[in-house]
């Protein structure tokens, strides 16, 4: 996931950021920040398949910091687990819920669903030099 430093704020060792990623706010809590990272940054994401949340429905009232919408590209089902592929414009993520969830949600290749990850899921790789 590639994302542009909006904000950055810190209070001793606690860091909130906040991101761009296609148009959305992301936001991510750090206790440790590169010493190069700065407002306007370039920088790569990463969240734990694992902690990507799917949603049919925008949630309003919700801690989480983090929601954007979503197209499935394609999911495979196995005994326990799905994988669910993921596009936001021209970004492949990737979900991994349980089978029972994805049948409940009837979820289908196509659909326009909603992701939610939490602050402290989210990560920055590195910082990439524009």
């Amino acid at each position: 996931m590639i994302a542009r430093v909006k904000n950055i704020q810190n209070k001793d060792n606690l860091n909130i950021v906040e991101f761009d990623f296609h148009n959305n706010t992301f936001k991510m809590m750090s206790l440790d920040l590169s010493s190069n990272l700065q407002i306007g940054s370039k920088v790569e994401l990463l969240v734990k398949p694992t902690n990507i949340v799917i949603s049919k429905n925008h949630i309003e009232d919700i801690s989480l910091s983090n929601q954007a919408l979503a197209k499935i590209t394609d999911i495979q089902n196995g005994e326990l687990l799905s994988s669910i592929k993921l596009k936001i414009e021209n970004t492949i993520l990737e979900s991994i819920i349980t089978k029972e969830s994805s049948i409940r949600l009837n979820l289908k290749k196509d659909d326009e669903i909603n992701i939610l990850i939490k602050a402290s899921d989210l990560s920055i790789n590195r910082v990439l030099n524009d």
